[in-house]
């Protein structure tokens, strides 16, 4: 029996690519939709994998790159108009006859989020839901490993890992295992549809907890070192950061602050959906310890102190500034997650979805 060619967007990415590899792992054909020709995309050609350069916000380039596929992956863009990406993609989803929709969406999604973008999830969500005759399964994961395990030069040559989160708890999945709940719903999306799904890892743990796994990785000591936001700016300046990115994550940090992360978790939809239990923070760390920045050479350290010192002198960013520029609308009654009564009773009802059997109202008949 022929498998049907999966369309995966975001697929140079960090979650995309670990679901490209975990369909290619199992002999599923995959179609990458990538912005351009470019090292990456041939790093795809090269593992088998089919790449079309197409503009996610263009709903006729969607509907070519679409032709010939059955599901898809839709890894929403992290950009101010994301929002007219998910349509255009609906728009040629409709029109191609897609089978399903597997959307990488967020725990924190709601409509009253202080955040532009989370705001706009929470409408992505909805608007994929409500396709006729397309199977949707959202997949709504909190504060990824990556988050933390971005710093881990700091943490391999100074022994510091950066907290934005004070002492507030997670219990962060990988990209991988997000990538396998997601490949999951995709190789059988009638079982799946109308699910929503938050992989978790295992374990509730603190920016503490963190550093006493990774002393144990690196086989140094390693301390949680509070990052004030003004520091934070010209960090992620210096290393091209885009400013969306960080007056977003402004909020992120404050729904960690008041443990939105740690509301409900951990879950066992990783192990429910994909019959292998989630992997812990510790397997995780070993994975980002093997990248080369990571490797205690006199070069590494040497670049590690140099950030590190300069980073105070740098520009950094102006948030507000740049959020009245963008003329983002705004919430009327924003609040995080915690304060938002009608956001935690949703997260309870998902919580408790094994219980009840699938709605499958938008599968395909």
């Amino acid at each position: 029996m022929t498998r049907p060619k999966i369309l995966i967007t975001g697929a140079t990415g960090k979650t995309g690519h670990a679901v490209v590899t975990e369909l290619l792992r199992r002999q599923w054909p995959v179609r990458a939709v990538v912005h351009a020709r470019d090292a990456r995309s041939e790093a795809l050609d090269q593992h088998g994998v089919e790449t079309v350069v197409a503009d996610l916000y263009d709903p006729e380039q969607l509907l070519a790159a679409m032709r010939g596929t059955e599901r898809a992956y839709y890894l929403t863009p992290f950009q101010p108009h994301m929002i007219q990406s998910a349509v255009a993609f609906a728009v040629a989803a409709r029109e191609a006859k897609l089978e399903a929709i597997v959307g990488l969406s967020q725990w924190l999604a709601s409509p009253s989020h202080p955040s532009i973008l989370t705001r706009q999830t929470w409408l992505v969500d909805r608007l994929f839901a409500m396709l006729p005759g397309i199977a949707n399964v959202t997949i709504n994961p909190g504060y990824f490993a990556d988050n933390y395990l971005r710093f881990i030069d700091f943490a391999a040559q100074l022994g510091m890992l950066p907290n934005l989160t004070g002492d507030s708890r997670n219990a962060p999945p990988s990209n991988e295992d997000i990538a396998r709940v997601a490949v999951a719903a995709l190789i059988d999306p009638a079982k799946h549809a109308g699910r929503s799904y938050r992989p978790t890892g295992p374990a509730l743990l603190s920016s503490r907890d963190m550093t006493r796994i990774l002393s144990r990785v690196l086989n140094r000591t390693v301390r949680s070192v509070t990052m004030p936001w003004w520091l934070l700016t010209r960090a992620a300046r210096l290393q091209g950061v885009h400013p969306f990115d960080l007056y977003n994550l402004r909020y992120y940090t404050e729904d960690h602050k008041q443990s939105a992360f740690a509301f409900g978790a951990p879950t066992d939809d990783v192990y429910e959906v994909t019959g292998q239990p989630p992997e812990p923070f510790e397997v995780t760390a070993r994975r980002y310890a093997a990248l080369p920045k990571a490797n205690r050479t006199l070069g590494n350290t040497m670049r590690a102190w140099a950030n590190f010192l300069r980073t105070p002198f740098a520009p950094g960013y102006d948030l507000e500034r740049f959020e009245r520029a963008q003329g983002f609308p705004a919430a009327p009654d924003a609040k995080l997650a915690m304060r938002n009564e009608r956001w935690k009773a949703e997260r309870v009802v998902q919580a408790a979805q094994w219980k009840s059997p699938p709605t499958v109202a938008g599968a395909a008949a």
